[in-house]
């Protein structure tokens, strides 16, 4: 046989083998059968057998998580031994209090191991998971079965993971009717009529996913918040979640209603320093944690979108969130107060607003409370320049608040690799003190010392049989999970990790997948929002393209207040001759962007008033490099498309048909928010499309006439 004849032979195999049907279900954690048998008896010479030493519910779900991962990646039960065993033994344990650990740790590497971190090594015969707590064996657990899921070798095996970020939290922004604000993937998970009595094992798999990424908090209500949840009957309901969730180390989280001792209690006041309001929380609390022991704490949006806060008595932010703080401590739970916060007076320029509102309150905030801060001064717009807050309040602990859910993003039909979003913001350099003030620095506490530090997702999670709706919306969460554990990971890494998890080994399809992930947020920008315009969505919804929208209660709910196009140019004044937003950032920041001409063009349109025949260092006018974003944007999307075609013989069949359909949506939306967008500048323009480019299909007056009154995340009140 030729070895020509062979290849095209073994592709066809592997093109038309029928492969397991799968609907997405199990995420990242399947641990299907090693089919190589040399790798699987390797495997089994280290991992003949299980001891976990100790009782507690966190390393009892160590054990059973590495028994039925072991047994079904290895296609034989992997015993738990009541006793440490010989060699081939996975040992599991608490270094100090496990006899059967601490002699295969040396004192160096029990040094470095930190709360929370783990000790993998391979030492005597034995695998040893050794950590300074339960949740470290069990994050360790998950690790060791990781790397058999990839396939590597464990012979040679030493690392040691340590979390650089303590909390590591998905917000839920699902409310108490199961609705989810801004969700794309069914409806909320939590079954508030059934519980506390039902327990869906749906529950369960979600803390499994979580723990399995080192996710160690949910909170599961909106943070436009409902006071109902701290009824006693809710709590009860919420206390049977913290359950499910306690055996996997993550402790459940509610958001506050500023509100609530006037709804709940029948106060007249909820003004923070009003003593009976101080009580009515203290008593609150207390009640909590007679229910849930762990409980984690609060997450607050106080005075902005309508909603209640310190504000509307006079207090500032330090004085509201310090109440709960004072009330929370003696139990240990944190407050996350949130800066997503603007005014209900039309503002200069509403990315200043949360600047001006914290910084003059730095250094004023209990030790328990942290600031969430979104990742740009905005609202989760495609790019955005980092929030000016990263790195201006060193006496208070700031922690990021990034999307998984995709608002802006093409919601639940596109696929959008946010780590590559993530990585952009985490490593954007604040020079806060100097050179290096990175973003990341900043969360994980190593550039002011915090020493509570933390990072948010808003999740993406819902009823969708597959979690996330598009599937490839997995990897956004999963990217989440690795990125909040250590912020100075790769997006690259992390993909080809998912990708190899998720679908399959074989090389070519990692490189397609991971190319897909890698370029997709790019692409999304381009069609949607290049060169630095934001909040041109339609609005309510915000799906699809609104560059016209105008009319609204609120000059910043539009997207003419954003772009400022007119027939001198294209975009946002934000240096010193206008808005001077610029000036909230540190010197070598502003120098970087201020010179219109020097500015990097992916922000060229957030800090600067263009005109459309100003000619960029591209060679290209405004005009023309804008038209040429928009159509390199829609060719990525229909090249996501063509790349998973290619790659069908690898993929069941499922599984591919999902993603093809959402690739076909994305595809044809990308070319609508492309014709629509340049429809529209068009007008203020007067220039012609390059001829070489792709006209739209309509007339302007067609797309502005579009209208989508089923879309998901309406919000009642546009």
């Amino acid at each position: 046989m030729s070895r020509v004849f062979f290849f095209t032979f073994l592709f066809f195999l592997l093109a038309h083998t029928p492969l397991r049907a799968e609907d997405g279900y199990r995420l990242w954690l399947r641990y299907d059968k090693i089919e190589n048998e040399e790798l699987r008896r390797a495997y089994l010479r280290s991992l003949s057998q299980i001891f976990v030493d100790g009782e507690e519910a966190i390393l009892r779900t160590a054990a059973a998580e590495l028994s039925a991962g072991l047994e079904a990646l290895l296609g034989q039960p992997v015993p738990i031994l009541e006793e440490p065993g010989g060699a081939g033994t996975a040992i599991a344990g608490i270094l100090g209090r496990s006899p059967a650990i601490d002699p295969l740790v040396s004192e160096e590497d029990a040094r470095k191991v930190a709360s929370e971190g783990y000790l993998l090594t391979n030492r005597r015969g034995s695998l040893v998971i050794a950590a300074r707590d339960a949740r470290g064996v069990l994050y360790g657990a998950f690790h060791l079965l990781r790397l058999l899921q990839l396939r590597q070798p464990l012979g040679n095996l030493h690392l040691i993971e340590n979390p650089k970020v303590k909390l590591r939290v998905l917000n839920h922004w699902d409310n108490l009717d199961r609705t989810v604000e801004r969700g794309y993937a069914g409806f909320s998970i939590w079954n508030w009529h059934e519980l506390p009595e039902y327990i869906d094992q749906r529950y369960i798999d979600y803390a499994r996913a979580n723990a399995s990424i080192g996710i160690n908090g949910a909170v599961v209500t909106n943070v436009n918040a409902n006071a109902l949840v701290f009824r006693p009957d809710y709590l009860e309901k919420a206390a049977a979640l913290a359950d499910v969730f306690r055996p996997y180390g993550i402790r459940l989280y509610l958001t506050a209603r500023f509100s609530s001792p006037i709804e709940l209690g029948g106060l007249p006041t909820a003004d923070p320093l009003n003593p009976d309001v101080q009580k009515w929380w203290k008593d609150k609390v207390e009640e909590i944690y007679r229910l849930i022991p762990d409980f984690g704490g609060f997450l607050v949006k106080a005075n902005s979108e309508g909603q209640p806060g310190p504000q509307d008595y006079g207090r500032n932010h330090a004085e509201g969130a310090n109440m709960l703080a004072d009330a929370l401590a003696p139990h240990g739970g944190a407050v996350m107060w949130r800066a997503f916060v603007y005014s209900e007076e039309e503002p200069e320029d509403r990315a200043k607003q949360a600047y001006n509102e914290f910084v003059p309150l730095d250094g004023q905030f209990r030790e328990n409370v942290l600031i969430q801060v979104k990742n740009g001064p905005i609202d989760f717009q495609p790019r955005e320049p980092v929030h000016p807050l990263f790195g201006a309040m060193p006496k208070t602990p700031l922690m990021m608040e990034f999307q998984v859910t995709k608002e802006y993003l093409g919601q639940g039909t596109h696929l959008v690799g946010l780590a590559e979003m993530y990585e952009e913001a985490l490593q954007t350099d604040t020079y806060a003190q100097g050179k290096g003030s990175t973003v990341a620095r900043v969360i994980d506490g190593s550039l002011h010392g915090y020493q509570l530090t933390g990072m948010a997702g808003v999740s993406n999670i819902g009823t969708a049989r597959n979690w996330t709706g598009h599937l490839f919306g997995q990897a956004d969460w999963y990217a989440f999970g690795r990125l909040a554990w250590d912020p100075y990971l790769h997006a690259g890494a992390i993909f080809r990790e998912w990708a190899e998890l998720t679908f399959t080994h074989h090389p070519e399809a990692l490189g397609a997948i991971q190319d897909m992930l890698s370029s997709s947020y790019e692409a999304c920008v381009n069609y949607m929002t290049p060169l630095g315009l934001h909040h041109i969505m339609a609005a309510g919804h915000h799906y699809g393209p609104g560059p016209w929208v105008s009319n609204m209660p609120r000059a910043d709910w539009t997207s003419v207040y954003y772009h400022r196009a007119d027939e001198q140019g294209l975009g946002f004044n934000r240096t010193k001759s206008g808005s001077n937003a610029l000036e909230q950032y540190p010197p070598p920041f502003q120098a970087r962007y201020a010179d219109r001409d020097k500015c990097p063009h992916k922000f060229l349109l957030w800090f600067h008033h263009v005109p459309w025949g100003h000619i960029l260092s591209t060679g290209r006018t405004l005009w023309e490099e804008l038209c040429l974003r928009y159509h390199q944007g829609a060719a990525e999307a229909s090249r996501l498309r063509e790349q998973w075609e290619s790659i069908s013989g690898y993929i069941d069949e499922e599984r591919f048909r999902q993603v093809s359909m959402h690739l076909k949506i994305q595809e044809k939306e990308a070319r609508w928010w492309r014709d629509a967008c340049l429809s529209y500048f068009q007008t203020f323009s007067k220039m012609e499309i390059p001829p070489n480019l792709e006209k739209p299909k309509h007339s302007l007056e067609y797309y502005q006439s579009l209208t989508f009154p089923y879309a998901p995340g309406i919000r009642p009140r546009w």
